[in-house]
């Protein structure tokens, strides 16, 4: 009986011709020597982002081609669709690393334990010395006590939303709004507390009246991302628990709370980073402030009753008049390095909460 033996350069034939691992590197160091012999010829100043876009823009260039001449028009243009993929996950990140690396470059040599444990009471901006002691704790204070009113009211609400509200008018009007209040700038949150605080209820400003402004910003993003989350809960974990009598709410507080809790406190980080970011409404509410003050409802400078760290950025700056050796500047960098150190720590141990909560559950 006959048999088929296949080619011993069949494989290949259906593989055909690749270029080889180390192409894409030797092509991207010839891009750049390339790049750098264009600079020299025309005369052209030097410039870094330029360098790289054109250096960038040969490399799509060679590879494209040799991949064209080699392995052929298929696998050409898969690596330069995979080579535009590449590129927009560079360019995205770009941004990032360069404000990162700028700002710890400006500030970390401002940070220090004077720069952490003093406030600027006394301290002209014009002089050297003084830290953003104040600021930070200001910070804490309005951000701390917007999370308190914004995690439990956006959580439930977006429990609300998925697990009592489905098909419901009233959880439509609800989505609606939270949709309208995503996209309201920071500064007529701002203004809506301003009007109704102080201008109507007759209060004046205080860290009190600039966390209900960031309460208004938090909350569109907590509700958002708690209620994708609780979406993603496997309705089988709520039909089994169903099954064995559990009522409702003890199953979305036993069940699907802990179950979704590692993304939740995902959802309520980033409102919370967003908050301790913003300037605008807490320039109209809160102020600036040189001195220490613990108590949120303190209107004692009613003109400035409390610092934060972005104020205390606006402010700095504002003293500098662009001036970048002036003190005020260096403070700024110095207390923006801190604003993301914060963020970050807070991040982190989010982070370690969710992962030890699951491991727990």
């Amino acid at each position: 009986m006959a048999t088929l033996q296949a080619s011993p350069d069949l494989g290949s034939n259906l593989r055909g011709q690749k270029l080889p691992s180390w192409a894409p590197w030797a092509i991207a160091g010839g891009a750049i020597v390339l790049s750098g012999l264009l600079f020299g010829l025309t005369g052209d100043s030097f410039n870094k982002a330029r360098f790289a876009v054109l250096a960038a823009l040969l490399f799509v260039v060679l590879l494209t081609g040799s991949s064209f001449a080699v392995e052929g028009r298929r696998q050409a243009t898969d690596r330069l669709f995979s080579t535009f993929v590449y590129s927009t996950f560079v360019l995205a990140m770009a941004p990032l690393v360069s404000i990162i690396y700028y700002t710890l470059a400006k500030g970390l040599g401002v940070i220090d334990g004077g720069f952490l444990t003093h406030s600027m009471f006394t301290i002209s901006p014009d002089s050297f010395g003084g830290g953003a002691y104040h600021a930070i704790i200001g910070t804490l204070i309005v951000t701390g006590i917007a999370a308190v009113f914004a995690i439990p009211i956006g959580v439930l609400t977006a429990v609300y939303l998925v697990e009592y509200g489905d098909g419901k008018r009233f959880a439509r009007i609800v989505s609606f709004f939270v949709d309208v209040m995503t996209g309201i700038p920071s500064i007529v949150a701002g203004l809506f507390i301003f009007t109704f605080w102080l201008l109507t209820l007759g209060f004046q400003k205080s860290g009190f009246a600039g966390a209900l402004s960031l309460v208004i910003l938090m909350l569109p993003v907590i509700v958002r991302s708690t209620e994708e989350i609780l979406r993603l809960v496997p309705m089988e974990l709520r039909e089994a628990s169903y099954a064995l009598g559990v009522p409702k709410w003890k199953t979305i507080v036993r069940i699907v709370l802990p179950t979704a809790f590692s993304g939740i406190v995902t959802g309520v980080m980033l409102a919370i980073a967003r908050a301790m970011g913003e300037t605008a409404p807490l320039l109209l509410l809160v102020g600036t402030q040189a001195k220490i003050n613990f108590d949120p409802f303190s209107n004692g400078d009613s003109a400035n009753p409390m610092a934060t760290l972005p104020t205390f950025i606006y402010s700095q700056l504002g003293a500098a008049a662009g001036n970048p050796d002036a003190p005020g500047t260096a403070r700024a960098w110095g207390a923006a390095v801190t604003l993301i150190a914060i963020i970050m720590i807070f991040n982190l141990a989010a982070r370690f909460i969710g992962r030890f909560t699951r491991a727990r559950g």
